[in-house]
């Protein structure tokens, strides 16, 4: 992928670097690590944020084959450059037991089936109902925010052995789960790629 890096963001990982040593981390996960810290600005990430670079390494390959993806919100959509996402949101209904978010993305399963990446930044209900559906999905990128089932449902994720991409705390949201798909995105399928 060509991308031009604008100038402010070259700053702001140099910065980034300065003040913190992400050389440890293996490349795909460095890249997720960095990116996530650089929406946020938010250095705590490199020590909350939980992934497994193998399972990395088959995500990005999905990625760039095409595999579907999937966000739980608009925003998150809008935050995901230079790919189409699936976001069944605004179809959604709330029913007893159900919320919108969590039917927004049984429509998105129907839709795209197996082998689809996720990417849930705001709805606790929404990665909870997708731990309950037979999605095989190729990641899970499940950073939902809040006090209120956020750190459960990241928790279960984990335990599920789904591929994923989560935090510990109750911090993500949007921005941070957009950025991390971003990062696979970004990231150049061949090493002589690289840039930074």
């Amino acid at each position: 992928m060509n991308r031009v890096v604008h100038p402010i963001e070259v700053e702001s990982y140099r910065r980034l670097r300065a003040r913190l040593d992400t050389s440890r981390f293996p490349p795909l996960t460095r890249a997720v690590v960095e990116r996530v810290i650089h929406s946020a600005a938010d250095l705590e990430y490199a020590t909350d944020l939980v992934m497994d670079e193998g399972d990395l390494e088959k995500a990005h390959a999905a990625l760039h084959s095409g595999a579907p993806v999937v966000t739980d919100v608009e925003m998150v959509a809008a935050g995901i450059t230079r790919r189409e996402t699936v976001c069944r949101l605004r179809d959604a209904k709330s029913g007893p037991g159900l919320t919108r978010s969590a039917h927004a993305i049984r429509l998105a399963h129907e839709q795209v089936g197996p082998g689809a990446i996720w990417v849930i930044g705001n709805a606790p209900t929404a990665l909870e109902e997708l731990l309950t559906l037979d999605a095989a999905p190729a990641l899970v990128i499940g950073l939902p925010v809040g006090f209120v089932g956020a750190v459960e449902s990241k928790a279960a994720l984990r335990a599920s052995g789904l591929p994923a991409v989560s935090n510990v705390s109750e911090k993500g949201g949007s921005a941070v789960a957009s950025a991390a798909l971003n990062a696979l995105l970004y990231h150049p399928t061949h090493p002589s790629e690289e840039t930074s």
